[in-house]
């Protein structure tokens, strides 16, 4: 089963390295980015979409490394309280007990 992972995942990685010299091949077209504040240098079009692509890409990362984070320190602050309320549950079934006897 692991050998068809491995074809499946070798096989996608070189359908997109395909595309992606397909897509570098046609779109050559020389461009310019005005960000008002900065003129780009010129470049070819998939160099700069490629280069926005990579940049969504390493945000996208890191804000759900950001949110992965936040989501821990709930789950910690979530289990601390569970272990608390099973400890004081724990000791009013003993403490019941012991008065009963």
């Amino acid at each position: 089963m692991r050998w068809l992972k491995t074809l499946i995942t070798g096989i996608l990685c070189i359908a997109v390295l395909l595309a992606g010299i397909q897509f570098t091949i046609h779109n050559t077209q020389k461009v310019a980015i005005d960000l008002v504040v900065v003129q780009l240098p010129e470049a070819s079009l998939s160099l700069w979409l490629l280069a926005a692509l990579g940049l969504g890409a390493v945000l996208g990362i890191i804000l759900s490394i950001f949110t992965v984070l936040a989501l821990r320190v709930r789950l910690g602050a979530a289990r601390r309280r569970a272990s608390t309320t099973q400890r004081e549950l724990d000791e009013l079934r003993t403490s019941s007990l012991k008065d009963a006897v």
